[in-house]
């Protein structure tokens, strides 16, 4: 009696098993792709915090300025 000719199969296994055949119908990006959109990832990253570091920096003086003054 093979597995599949059970009445009840394994939910876990199923989904497993379901997960593994739509990772198997991926396209995976290249090399030169996966290399480019991690440049573009860091460079964002790194512009986002820049600008953030600078609003934090001109609202704790103003903050600053304004707790001074009372």
């Amino acid at each position: 009696m093979s597995k599949k000719s059970t009445s009840k199969s394994n939910p876990i296994v199923d989904y497993f098993m379901s997960a593994w055949e739509e990772l198997r119908k991926v396209t995976w990006p290249t090399k030169e792709q996966t290399a480019r959109i991690t440049i573009v990832t860091l460079v964002f990253t790194l512009v986002t915090a820049i600008l953030l570091g600078v609003i934090d920096f001109v609202f704790g003086i103003g903050i600053r300025s304004l707790v001074d003054a009372l």
